[in-house]
């Protein structure tokens, strides 16, 4: 039976911060249990792709929907080796659903491998799972890491900041090392 992930997503999660690690992740040997509250396997999420395009932010535009792969309602944290939290809008609600907080937080006290990218921290902020950590995010997120007690690690776009059992990245262009840093703390052996 294949080890699983648990990847924590929602409506109008970031395509690329959703599509790729699933996929890199599937690709590894993992099965990934992609889940949202309020919805079963089965069900999808809308994503949207950020791009930079001449604003002082993020232009926010329709990506896919991507086919959830389990259902929410039925996630026991003790089957999973790992937690993947995807970025986009999707963290700033779900994370007001009270078992996504347990979620995290059970994850944590278990010392398993998260993994967050982007706006994802927000979820580990509102699960005050952050203090004594360092951990990078989308810009725009970083006083949440320092309000919950964490320390924000400005790092290229394109790079990770890993701590303990925590690996984050600021953006989409970071997903390669997102998901090399998860690998290894997962202990994922990559032979050639």
């Amino acid at each position: 039976m294949a080890k699983k992930i648990l990847m924590l997503c929602g409506d109008f999660t970031e395509d690329y911060e959703t599509m790729v690690p699933f996929q890199a992740l599937s690709m590894l040997g993992y099965q990934v249990d992609a889940v949202c509250p309020d919805k079963k396997a089965g069900d999808t999420v809308a994503t949207a792709v950020h791009d930079f395009i001449g604003f002082q932010t993020y232009a926010e535009l329709r990506g896919h929907n991507f086919a959830l792969t389990a259902d929410f309602d039925a996630v026991k944290t003790e089957d999973y080796v790992g937690l993947f939290i995807t970025g986009g809008r999707a963290p700033e609600y779900i994370r007001l659903n009270p078992r996504v907080i347990a979620i995290v937080q059970e994850f944590f006290a278990a010392n398993k491998p998260v993994a967050s990218i982007c706006h994802g921290p927000q979820i580990l902020t509102a699960a005050g799972v952050l203090k004594g950590y360092k951990a990078t995010c989308y810009p725009a997120c970083s006083p949440d890491i320092g309000l919950a007690g964490g320390e924000y690690v400005e790092v290229p776009a394109d790079q990770a900041v890993v701590d303990k059992n925590l690996v984050t990245a600021p953006a989409w262009p970071g997903n390669t090392a997102i998901c090399r840093e998860f690998a290894k703390l997962l202990g994922a052996k990559i032979e050639i």
